[in-house]
């Protein structure tokens, strides 16, 4: 029997900043990765941002080629499949494993017009889901 690929562990806030960042730009160097969040976190030293891409990287949220003097790191989950373990996670914890209830909570003040306007037309053009 195939085994079941593991859930991927759930990253904090400030690690999910930083594997968006990751995502962006591709696999990085920890100059790289603070270079690009500076302008959304510019009070994160390097120190900062080296000491939390090695934790993650214990956590498995990261790889890690260390064939390099300088350490590139990538993400190990791609966004949507860790997006879709967070999300699992939250419709179960939070609005009792029904899918429907999240949506509408997310449609009730939640969206713009644009958004709106978007999701009535993937809405039409993808009538099964």
């Amino acid at each position: 029997m195939p085994k079941k690929p593991a859930k991927p562990p759930k990253p904090t806030g400030g690690e999910l900043d930083l594997l968006r960042v990751i995502w962006r730009i591709g696999p990085s160097t920890v100059k790289d990765v603070h270079a690009a969040h500076m302008h959304e976190r510019p009070e994160l030293t390097y120190a900062t941002v080296l000491r939390q891409l090695q934790v993650m990287h214990g956590k498995g949220l990261l790889i890690r080629d260390e064939s390099q003097r300088s350490h590139v790191y990538a993400a190990a989950h791609a966004q949507d499949a860790l997006q879709t373990s967070l999300l699992r996670d939250l419709i179960h914890k939070a609005f009792a494993g029904s899918g429907k209830d999240l949506v509408l909570a997310a449609l009730s003040g939640h969206i713009t017009d644009k958004e709106r306007d978007e999701i009535k037309r993937f809405l039409k053009e993808n009538p099964d889901g």
